[in-house]
């Protein structure tokens, strides 16, 4: 059944047409991946279908009753709010019975007098009827496990203080504990780990009930996750059956299709011109068609081309060392790197993996010199030209224009050989218009400012490459421009970054930040580092101490799932007893409410079992919740 669909929905900008006559449905239920160059008008379409912003053509047709929910890229948070308050806000009617329940029962403990008692003691039983109609107890539980699970480790933080990337995630928290009939997820990926992202891509497969129309970068998750994709282009929106590699595929046979078709019309038009140049004496009606049939074919013109970023990095001369950290430790308040060795060469290129926080970051910073180590020393060769883009694009100035960011008010660059390229041509390998020269960079958006960075970083050569989450906000285009660069890069790297597809693209060892200030290099990339780990948990129990993020180890292949520790098969075989014994408790203690004898001990004596109810049944919702967790990792680790 259709939950959305568009009708010859067009929109413009100015003069730009971004969405021309585009026809699509999304059915009940299903998944699918948006995708197209940055600017082409993904998120465009994403608010057109949720009610966001109106189109200037077409309609927009919803199931009747249909709950859509949007994720922007900067989403607003509703102030002086916790993260948790933030995500039960979110849940509606759930949120408002809770309320009418929790104040109930403050006036509980205050009343006096049975009639006062008896009114209070109704509305709170029929605030806890609400409760159960819209999705029960355990609600509560399950909006703070999403957060801890994308990585929000303190639910109590004012909204105010969060990050841009915690508010993000407290946001998506947000959407999924809604549970609407269709999510939009306008990059979900940006500012997760890549346990969290490991979590999402298990939950948007397997879990999640409503449609999802994902707008992402992660290849993986578009593969796995997606039944259909979606491709906007040039205003026109094209449909393909599967994930990202069918998408591939099928991208490639409609592209060489139109070749052909392209081909067959150039041979058709050297015919005609050949026989409009013998210019015959008489001209029958049918030598007119033909005429006029070759004349509008020559008005045609042929199928545009794809613009692609192109991307190069000379590599400066190396001397025999690159870089060598030795022993180095880093602390920021706790350790987070501890007596670590690197020893890096040429033609070597580093993944860096690990969950936020744990030093990622730090490293990179310290390698540059911004941060000096609190031990251990870290050594540049004589020679070594770093190139460094952070991620922030701190390195841009966001009142300057985005032609004087790269010229820094020289009229060429030298970009190897001694043959200097104008300032204007080097854009245009970056995909700037004429029209974009004089923008000021901070009115980019985040795809924008992206290449406006890569640019810059780009201009000079270098031996050692450092990239902080370099993908983020980049389209898949882009991506594979960067991964291309660097595999033909000469000098080194060293990446950090949440994409798994990259990494198994591009790295030839892998650092992962294991937790304590454990920092392990790994050989191959990061599907070998996927598959070594497995290995090593099955030869193994694994610990239930800290344990480095991973992420599915083949294009097509099963995640790979983490097992129960020893004790965490004990606690699942003897928590039925105890979520037994919690639901005993609840009915017990229902059981004396429902009692009128209870009443007339007054409204303390009923305010106390109110509030024993309440913990009961939050403590029966989370061991059900873990219960439902650790069955559910049991069976993935059999599997």
């Amino acid at each position: 059944m259709p939950i959305a669909s568009l009708r010859q929905v067009e929109k413009s900008y100015g003069v730009r047409r971004v969405l021309a006559g585009v026809n699509l449905t999304l059915m009940t239920g299903e998944r699918v991946g948006l995708v197209g160059n940055n600017g082409s008008g993904k998120t465009t379409l994403a608010r057109i279908l949720a009610g966001l912003d109106a189109p200037d053509a077409g309609e927009v047709v919803l199931r009747r009753d249909a709950s859509i929910a949007y994720l922007e890229q900067e989403p607003r948070l509703p102030p002086g709010l916790t993260a948790l308050e933030a995500v039960l806000t979110g849940l509606g009617q759930w949120s408002a019975a809770r309320a009418r329940y929790d104040a109930a029962t403050a006036a509980l403990e205050r009343a006096t007098g049975s009639a006062a008692v008896d009114a209070l003691v109704a509305e709170q039983a029929a605030a806890a009827a609400e409760i159960e109609r819209c999705g029960g107890w355990s609600r509560a539980a399950e909006a703070e496990s999403y957060l801890a699970r994308l990585g929000v480790r303190d639910p109590s933080a004012p909204t105010e203080r969060l990050s841009g990337g915690e508010r993000r995630r407290v946001a998506l928290a947000a959407l999924l504990a809604r549970r609407p009939d269709l999510a939009v997820l306008d990059e979900p990926t940006n500012h997760l780990d890549v346990a969290a992202i490991e979590w999402l891509e298990r939950h948007l497969a397997e879990d999640y009930s409503g449609a999802v129309l994902l707008i992402t970068h992660d290849r993986y998750i578009l593969d796995r996750v997606c039944t259909r994709t979606f491709e906007v282009d040039r205003g026109t929106v094209y449909a393909y059956e599967g994930g990202f590699g069918a998408y591939l595929e099928a991208k490639a046979e409609r592209m060489a299709h139109a070749q052909r078709t392209e081909a067959n019309r150039q041979n058709f038009l050297r015919r005609e011109l050949e026989w409009l140049r013998r210019q015959p004496k008489a001209r029958t009606t049918k030598q007119t068609a033909r005429v006029n049939r070759a004349e509008a074919e020559l008005a045609k013109s042929g199928p545009p081309r794809d613009r692609r970023v192109e991307l190069s990095l000379e590599a400066a001369r190396s001397g025999k060392t690159i870089l060598e950290l030795r022993g180095v430790t880093l602390e920021l308040g706790r350790v987070l790197v501890r007596d670590f060795t690197l020893a890096l060469n040429q033609g070597e290129r580093i993944g860096v993996v690990g969950p936020n926080g744990s030093g990622k970051t730090t490293l990179l910073r310290s390698i540059v010199g911004q941060l000096p180590p609190t031990a251990g020393e870290v050594v540049r060769g004589k020679h070594t030209a770093v190139a460094y883009l952070d991620q922030n694009r701190s390195g841009l100035d966001d009142d300057r224009s985005v032609y004087d960011n790269i010229a820094e008010r020289r009229r060429g660059l030298d970009l190897g050989g001694g043959h200097p390229l104008d300032i204007a041509r080097y854009l245009e390998r970056f995909l700037f218009d004429p029209t974009a020269y004089a923008q000021k960079v901070g009115s980019l958006s985040g795809g924008e400012r992206a290449r406006v960075a890569l640019a810059v970083l780009l201009s000079g050569a270098s031996n050692l490459v450092l990239l902080d989450e370099p993908t983020n906000d980049l389209d898949v285009a882009t991506l594979g421009a960067v991964e291309e660069m660097l595999l033909d890069f000469a000098g080194a790297a060293i990446i950090v970054t949440h994409d798994r597809w990259f990494l198994d693209r591009v790295a030839t060892s892998i650092l992962a930040f294991e937790g304590d200030g454990k920092v392990v290099r790994h050989h191959g990339n990061y599907s070998d580092y996927l598959e070594r780990l497995a290995e090593t948990e099955a030869a193994a129990e694994p610990q239930p101490t800290a344990r480095p993020a991973h992420a599915p180890a083949k294009a097509g292949a099963p995640v790979a799932r983490r097992g129960l520790s020893h004790a965490e098969k004990r606690e699942l075989d003897g928590i039925l007893g105890k979520i037994e014994a919690a639901e005993g408790e609840v009915q017990e203690l229902e059981a004396k409410l429902g009692d009128p004898s209870v009443y007339g001990g007054g409204g303390d004596k009923v305010a106390d079992l109110v509030r024993k109810l309440e913990a009961a049944r939050q403590r029966a919702a989370a061991l059900v919740a873990r219960w439902e967790e650790l069955e559910q990792r049991s069976a993935d680790a059999g599997a």
